[in-house]
């Protein structure tokens, strides 16, 4: 294989058979299950990057369950974003990420700098109650519990909300002798949103201690909502927006 052809043809690991597809990424049916819960803002300063800016120590707990995503598969995730400002634009940055798939790891972490590590997420609906489990190996790291559909919220809202506001991340790729050779802040978008529905009712959770998933790093201090939706929407592809070696 020449020189000309690895340009044209490189998109991805491995060269001749990336573990993912060329985008755009679009899912059906992509539901999340989403806790805001307040925490200790000392911990959370000591996590979220600069240039991003914190203001109430908030932090969403996520399942997204994705039964339908194109070049991904059928596959569930579960991690913790932060809300932040970037420059003085609102928005949201993922600390977190766990799940059950290979390709979304592979082009999560590649393309976008998605923080994925795989582990076993679930959501599901039981009786009167919708549950979001996360166990790393044998472990349970996290429980999640809403009262199903009790009150029906704005659709509308809940899709410009998920529209309108930019995701940050901290893309990390190192260079061939473990120095980085790519630190950037990434921005994204979700876009052409459509919310078929958005609930919300009583909530629970609960996060427990591990080395490798250390998600209660980040304490639950008091839950402040719940918000059960599901969309179909299409992952934009990102844009830098700070270089932490330029």
């Amino acid at each position: 294989m020449d020189i000309r052809t690895i340009r044209e043809q490189a998109f991805a690991m491995p060269l001749t058979n990336p573990a993912f597809p060329i985008g755009p990424y679009r899912f059906v049916d992509r539901e999340f299950f989403i806790i805001t819960y307040r925490t200790d803002p000392d911990k959370l300063r000591a996590v979220v990057p600069e240039p991003l800016e914190i203001g109430e120590p908030l932090v969403h707990y996520e399942f997204i369950r994705m039964p339908d995503s194109t070049g991904f598969g059928d596959y569930t995730e579960s991690g913790q974003v932060i809300p932040v400002t970037f420059r003085g634009e609102a928005g949201s940055y993922t600390h977190a990420m766990y799940l059950n798939d290979h390709p979304p790891i592979a082009g999560g972490r590649e393309l976008w700098g998605f923080p994925k590590k795989l582990a076993c997420p679930r959501l599901q609906v039981h009786i009167d109650t919708l549950v979001g489990e996360l166990d790393y190996g044998p472990v349970r790291v996290v429980t999640a519990t809403m009262g199903y559909k009790h009150k029906t919220l704005d659709a509308i809202a809940a899709g410009y909300n998920l529209a309108n506001t930019p995701n940050f991340l901290l893309k990390i790729i190192p260079h061939v002798d473990g120095t980085p050779r790519i630190c950037e802040l990434v921005r994204y978008h979700l876009q052409d949103v459509t919310v078929k529905g958005a609930w919300t009712g009583p909530a629970a959770l609960s996060l427990f201690p591990h080395a490798l998933a250390p998600v209660a790093e980040l304490p639950v201090l008091e839950v402040v909502e719940a918000r059960h939706i599901v969309a179909d929407l299409t992952l934009g592809l990102g844009e830098v927006v700070f270089d932490y070696l330029g």
